[in-house]
């Protein structure tokens, strides 16, 4: 179990013996099994906020919502994993439009969807479509929503983002991190945080360092732990 391989002219990941696209959008394609992979999609995370007297703009779940049928749409997927935080809060599907509602309806139906488990939405809405599971496998990959180090395991929750440093100024983009191993996904929700990658909770997961693959505007960086920096801020203020 290796260090991730990376192709310039076609970057990919190998976890487990399975070799795994990882896209701009911040999803992961599974090509041998036609699986596409999402992790928390935070639907209506907006409108969750606005009720407690943050207003945020109401377009969170319209914009998720828009990405996932563009890459259903291009990428005919057999099954869709979604990893866990679909949705925001428990009552999250009852503040989705019956338009909105019929979006996801359309989604769920053009295949094997599965919702899996997360702390956010331990009881995913099956109205909806789709199907709830606690954890999803395909071959020596396990999909789950908080990552416990299994080799094998794609899991989200912990929303990586990596920040670089360069020509007096700095960046930080969403990100997948792995080691070879395991990997952990970005977070595709438009309203969702990051949790930098040098954290103790990502150096506890992958003890013998990480790759990091940032989302840029037209392709996606692989970043090693030397072009690597830690944020300002203490990631203590930041909440999963």
């Amino acid at each position: 179990m290796g260090r991730p391989q990376v192709k310039t002219d076609d970057v990919f990941i190998e976890v487990a013996g399975h070799r795994l696209s990882p896209l701009r959008s911040g999803a992961l394609w599974l090509d041998s099994e036609r699986i596409l992979v999402v992790s928390d999609l935070h639907l209506e995370k907006g409108s969750y906020f606005a009720a407690r007297g943050q207003m945020l703009p109401p377009y969170d779940t319209h914009a998720t919502l828009t990405q996932l049928e563009s890459l259903c749409q291009s990428l005919r997927p057999k099954r869709v994993i979604s990893l866990g935080d679909s949705f925001h809060d428990r009552a999250a599907e009852t503040r989705l439009t019956s338009e909105t509602a019929e979006r996801v309806r359309m989604l769920t139906r053009a295949c094997d969807w599965v919702w899996v488990e997360g702390n956010h939405d331990p009881h995913p809405p099956l109205h909806l479509g789709g199907r709830a599971a606690g954890e999803e496998r395909a071959g020596a990959l396990v999909f789950r929503h908080e990552p416990t180090g299994e080799t094998g395991e794609i899991a989200g929750h912990l929303h990586p983002a990596a920040k670089v440093r360069g020509r007096g100024r700095s960046v930080r983009r969403r990100c997948f991190v792995t080691d070879g191993d395991k990997l952990v996904m970005p977070a595709l929700g438009a309203f969702t945080g990051g949790l930098n990658v040098l954290d103790a909770a990502f150096s506890a997961l992958f003890a013998k360092g990480v790759v990091a693959f940032a989302l840029g505007s037209d392709r996606v960086f692989a970043l090693t732990g030397r072009q690597l920096v830690p944020d300002d801020r203490p990631a203590s203020t930041w909440r999963l």
